[in-house]
């Protein structure tokens, strides 16, 4: 009997070692940056893209799946490669300035003549039923007018797997991006 003991042991102790290894996420900025030429005489719209700011449950590391319609779960082992504010933040620039050609997106005030935009995330996670969910609002500030709209995309996963959630939502984030471009492209 007490030969087994170390046996027992051994396997509990390499049972206990083999922890799940860790994956990490970027958001592909899917819109290519487009050079924007500033010289004299050249009426060169700007966009500063003021804050993009997430809930509290989607600023954690982990990259966060609903499992009903009350539960969510935020993942320990699949996590955002840097915080997911900044994430969105860096795709919106590249995504805008892909979409608005002739424009100067920036994430840093430029001038007093700049729009100025915010936007707010309330969802951006996948769910049970295999969809990636985008959901929230953005101002628009153009000459102190002010545009507010929301947004709420439910976008039909590829296949299963965090890799292919991640590529949904950032895809769905390109599409909010042609969506924003679109309003700011008619003041």
């Amino acid at each position: 009997m007490m030969k087994w003991i170390p046996v027992a042991l051994a396997l509990l102790l390499s049972a206990c070692s083999s922890t799940p290894q860790k994956t990490y996420y970027q958001l592909p900025a899917l819109g290519a940056s487009v050079p924007v030429s500033t010289g004299t005489g050249t009426a060169t719209r700007q966009l500063w893209l003021e804050h993009v700011s997430v809930a509290d449950y989607l600023a954690q590391n982990g990259v966060v799946y609903q499992t009903n319609d009350v539960q969510y779960v935020i993942a320990q082992n699949n996590l955002w490669a840097s915080p997911l504010d900044q994430q969105l933040q860096q795709t919106l620039v590249t995504n805008l300035s892909s979409a608005l050609p002739g424009w100067v997106v920036s994430s840093l005030p430029m001038s007093s003549e700049q729009d100025v935009l915010n936007v707010t995330i309330s969802g951006f996670h996948g769910r049970f039923d295999g969809k990636a969910i985008i959901r929230g609002e953005w101002v628009l500030n153009h000459q102190g007018n002010l545009t507010k709209r929301p947004f709420s995309l439910e976008l039909k996963q590829g296949e299963d797997g965090y890799d292919a959630l991640v590529r949904t939502l950032a895809q769905g984030w390109q599409q909010e991006a042609q969506a924003i471009a679109s309003q700011a492209g008619h003041f």
